[in-house]
């Protein structure tokens, strides 16, 4: 039997298991996948226990995204470029790492007809999530993307993702990005009534956290029926944002896409099969 697990901390959360698990009932795969509670400072003792024991691969989530990529021996293009691992496929020791949070994005926003190449994207947040989705929008050629930071430090950051883009992709088909600080409201307030695709991947509207009821929309007259929202959070499955978005008359979409199309992208890493996505979403997911 084939081993899977996810690693990090916490974790006890994580659909992961209940999506990856029923997939291999549906396929036939002899495989399971766990959970290993896994921080900073276990990292490296785990990822070695793994290797000895030939897991077969792992998802990685937060702390140890960014860790997991020295710990590699070989990176996907956009792993690379992000400098953040969530999948690693162990073939005889030797550890090829992924980031497929892009992929779910891109497979999600396809699959609800928002324009990526070409388009005039306006993305909140320069978290992972943010960063993957910046990386998939280069990749896929989208025309402008403009970037809203909250910390000078974060945009510190997203600056040498950006330097390390324009390193692997062909300056012809090199998109135009800005960076502006998320509290410039008349800028936000511009960009987002000019934009196509509106993406938030900051927590500003998840469940639990403090801004749980906020949005960070600077007024609903920024939206029209023209512009799409990506929302990244899928918990509530929707958020203060997606609701001004309806009331708008816009097109748009929450987080469980993406993660149910990352996962299957991780899936089709480890197996070379598709994942049932149709059987997860309605199992796992509680709804078509």
């Amino acid at each position: 039997m084939q081993q899977y697990y996810l690693i990090g901390s916490p974790i006890s959360h994580s659909l992961s298991p209940a999506m990856h698990n029923l997939a291999f009932s549906i396929l036939g795969i002899d495989a399971r996948y766990g959970l290993c509670e896994t921080d900073l400072s276990t990292l490296s003792g785990t990822v070695e226990r793994l290797k000895r024991e030939n897991v077969s691969g792992w998802n990685v989530t937060m702390p140890d995204k960014q860790a997991m990529c020295d710990l590699c021996d070989d990176l996907s293009p956009a792993a690379s470029v992000s400098h953040s691992v969530n999948t690693v496929k162990n073939v005889g020791g030797t550890l090829y790492g992924y980031t497929t949070d892009g992929d779910g994005f891109i497979r999600a926003a396809k699959e609800n007809g928002f324009q990526i190449e070409s388009g005039d994207i306006t993305l909140l947040g320069t978290g992972g999530a943010a960063v993957s989705i910046l990386i998939a929008c280069a990749f896929h050629k989208a025309a402008k993307i403009h970037i809203f930071y909250n910390r000078a430090s974060s945009a510190d950051r997203i600056r040498t993702v950006i330097d390390r883009l324009r390193t692997v992709i062909e300056s012809d088909s090199e998109p135009e990005i800005s960076l502006e600080p998320l509290g410039d409201k008349a800028v936000l307030r511009e960009r987002i009534r000019q934009t196509g695709l509106l993406i938030n991947a900051t927590n500003v509207g998840m469940a639990g956290s403090e801004k749980e009821s906020e949005s960070l929309l600077p007024d609903l007259s920024c939206l029209s029926p023209d512009t799409d929202v990506f929302e990244a959070i899928y918990n509530p499955t929707k958020t203060v944002l997606l609701k001004q978005a309806e009331e708008a008359g816009c097109r748009y979409v929450n987080g469980l896409p993406m993660l149910l199309y990352q996962g299957a992208e991780s899936f089709r890493i480890w197996t070379g099969a598709d994942m049932p996505v149709d059987r997860i979403q309605k199992e796992v997911f509680g709804h078509s």
